[in-house]
């Protein structure tokens, strides 16, 4: 209860003010999503990762996110092929179930539950699956070469891409950031969390039509919500890890449905509202799902 007290409420309290905002003001969201996306979130990115020591772990990571994407598609095909989903339903719902939300939510979460010492892993996570969303993202929500070139396009817009490789460079050929510089970013990094939480809350509630499609959501939402986080159990049973790293990827592969597949699914007409709506009711749920899990991790 404690958990649920300390870190679900105060982290619910939170979206739930970008929400209220978004339904009372109709705000611009893209412009909100531009400051973070621009200055906000490169700035967190760069100064932890440029503090952080680098080590294998950060590999097992990576492969990890790969290996859980392709478990997701695979499952997703299955499903597609026993209740005969048609190309659309099958795309929407690896949107919906392979890009969890690792940034507005799962950043906080992590902080929160598990501390700072964490928070390096999980921006690590963020940047890899961004990278997965804005490519993989892209091509199953077009499914056409065009896609392919705009996934690649949207990659190399990426300002937190090259903040992570900036980050890098400058730690392993130690090169040394000025304080000035250093405090300036750490000043606009410590803003982008609560920025993207809020944010998170606008783009809920910018949510306009759901698509009640009981198999395909219900499906999507055990997947998301049940299926991913005892994936990652099991891998991390396998694999000899740091215990921070293991309970940060459990947790973030517990993490509902990132808000940006919405984007893509409206953009290329792959079925919006039915990812609208496995992203909405995977966020509720994650509720009592997180609750649940945070007790059992700690």
């Amino acid at each position: 209860m404690s958990l649920f007290l300390n870190v679900i409420i105060p982290l619910m309290a939170v979206f739930a003010s970008g929400f209220v905002l978004q339904r009372i003001r109709v705000l611009d969201v893209k412009s909100v999503s531009a400051v973070s996306l621009y200055i906000l979130s490169p700035a967190l990115v760069f100064v932890t990762l440029y503090e952080a020591e680098f080590d294998s772990g950060f590999v097992i990571i990576l492969v990890y996110m790969f290996v859980l994407f392709y478990i997701m598609v695979l499952l997703n095909k299955i499903l597609a092929k026993i209740f005969k989903w048609g190309p659309n339903t099958e795309s929407a719902s690896i949107l919906a179930t392979g890009f969890m939300n690792s940034g507005n939510y799962g950043l906080p979460v992590v902080l929160y539950s598990v501390g700072n010492a964490a928070l390096p892993y999980a921006i690590f996570i963020m940047v890899v699956q961004a990278l997965q969303n804005n490519f993989f993202g892209i091509y199953y929500a077009s499914r056409s070469t065009n896609g392919m070139r705009r996934a690649i396009e949207n990659i190399l817009k990426m300002p937190t891409t090259y903040a992570a490789i900036l980050a890098f460079v400058f730690q392993y050929f130690s090169i040394g950031v000025p304080e000035s510089v250093h405090s300036t970013l750490s000043m606009v990094g410590n803003a982008a969390i609560p920025v993207m939480m809020i944010m998170l809350g606008m783009q809920l509630g910018s949510i306009t039509g759901l698509k009640l499609n009981w198999q395909v959501v219900l499906s999507a939402v055990t997947l998301k919500m049940i299926v991913a986080p005892l994936i990652a159990f099991l891998f991390v049973l396998m694999i000899d890890m740091d215990p921070i790293i293991a309970t940060v990827l459990i947790i973030i592969s517990a993490m509902p449905t990132a808000a940006t597949t919405t984007m893509y699914a409206i953009e290329f007409d792959t079925e919006p509202e039915l990812v609208s709506s496995i992203t909405f009711i995977s966020t509720v749920t994650s509720i009592v799902t997180l609750t649940i899990l945070l007790n059992l991790l700690s």
